[in-house]
C-alpha cells in the first residue's frame, strides 16, 4: 500500500445539531487532496470516531471512498477492542471501496503482546486488503512491542505498515531496522515527522497537515534534496504549532483551526469540548506567527 509521506487523520464535521455535516466534509476532502495529502485516513481518532454510531462510521469511509473517486488512497479506521467487531466494521471498509485499513491497538481490556498478535492476525486474515497498525500507548494504555511489529510484519503478508505514536525514536529505529524494506513506519506524533524520516521513517500519519500539509510536504522534499538545513528550519518552526494543536485534546485544536481558513468545523461532540476563548486567543498568538514564519517557506515552493 504506497500511501505516500503525509496521511492526513481527517476530521469529521458537524451541524448545531450533531449530525454529521457532509457537504463540509467532502469541502475539506478536496481541501486536503489540494493541500499536500498523499492519502486519507478516515474514522481515526481525530473524526471523533469513540462518538460516531457503527451506521455514521460505514457511511463516512463510504461517502470518503466516493468523493476522493480514486485521486488518493483512502484508508478506513476499522480497529476496534472487539476482534469480532473489528472484522465486520472491516467487511465493510473493503465492500464500499477503501484502499487499506488501519487497526488500532486494544483500548481498555490492554491484552499482552500475544493477545495483541492474536488480534491482528486474525483481523487481517479477514480481508484483501493491506493492513496499518495504529500504536498509540496514551490512549489506549497498551504498547505494541518492537518484537510484536516485527513478527507481524513478517509472518502476515497484508499487514505492511504502522503508525507509530509511542514517541519511542529508540522502539521506531528498532523496528525500521528489523523489518523488510517494503514494510513502512510512519509517525504518529507531527512533531517527530523529520526525526523519524531522518532515520528511515517513511513520513507521518497527521493532523497538522489539515492545515500545513504543503509546508510539511516542503519539509520533506528538502531534506531528500540534501537541503538538511531547510528541513531543520520548517520544522523547528513547526512545533509551536504542532504543540498547540494538541495543547487541548484533539480534535478541539484542529477544528478550530481549520474555521481560520473558512472551514465550518467548530463543533464537537461531547465529551470533547469546544476551546474556550482564552484558549482560542493563546492558540493564535502562535498561528499569527508561524504564518509569519511560513511565509519564507512558501515563496520557495512557488519558485
Amino acid at each position: 500500500m504506497n500511501i505516500g509521506r503525509i496521511g492526513t487523520a481527517m476530521i469529521t464535521p458537524f451541524k448545531k445539531d450533531g449530525t454529521i455535516n457532509y457537504p463540509e466534509l467532502e469541502r475539506i476532502i478536496n481541501h486536503l487532496i489540494e493541500n499536500g495529502t498523499d492519502a486519507i485516513i478516515a474514522c481515526g481518532t481525530t473524526s471523533e470516531n469513540p462518538t460516531m454510531s457503527t451506521e455514521e462510521k460505514i457511511e463516512v469511509v463510504r461517502f470518503t471512498v466516493e468523493k476522493v473517486a480514486g485521486r488518493i488512497p483512502v484508508i478506513a479506521g476499522t480497529g476496534d477492542n472487539e476482534t469480532a467487531y473489528s472484522i465486520a466494521m472491516t467487511h465493510k471498509a473493503e465492500e464500499n471501496g477503501a484502499d487499506g485499513i488501519m487497526l488500532v491497538t486494544p483500548y481498555y481490556n490492554k491484552p499482552n503482546q500475544r493477545g495483541m498478535y492474536a488480534h491482528f492476525k486474525t483481523i487481517a486474515k479477514e480481508t484483501k486488503l493491506p493492513v496499518m497498525l495504529y500504536n498509540v500507548p496514551g490512549r489506549t494504555g497498551a504498547n505494541i512491542s518492537a518484537e510484536t511489529t516485527i513478527a507481524l510484519s513478517r509472518e502476515v503478508e497484508n499487514i505492511t505498515c504502522i503508525k507509530e505514536a509511542s514517541g519511542n525514536l529508540d522502539q521506531m529505529g528498532d523496528i525500521i531496522e528489523n523489518v523488510d524494506s517494503d514494510f513502512l513506519v510512519y509517525s504518529g506524533d507531527d512533531g517527530l515527522t523529520l526525526p523519524l524520516y531522518a532515520v528511515g521513517g517513511a513520513g507521518v500519519i497527521s493532523v497538522a497537515s489539515h492545515v500545513v500539509g504543503n509546508d510539511m510536504q516542503l519539509m520533506l522534499k528538502a531534506f531528500d534534496e540534501g537541503n538538511h538545513e531547510l528541513a531543520a528550519k520548517i520544522h523547528r518552526a513547526l512545533l509551536p504549532l504542532v504543540r498547540a494543536l494538541f495543547a487541548q485534546p484533539n480534535p478541539s485544536p484542529i477544528k478550530y483551526a481549520m474555521t481560520k481558513l473558512g472551514f465550518d468545523t467548530l463543533d464537537v461532540r461531547m465529551p470533547m469540548m469546544e476551546m474556550l476563548p482564552e484558549e482560542k486567543a493563546a492558540f493564535d498568538k502562535i498561528w499569527d506567527t508561524y504564518q509569519e514564519k511560513a511565509k519564507y517557506f512558501r515563496e520557495l515552493a512557488i519558485q
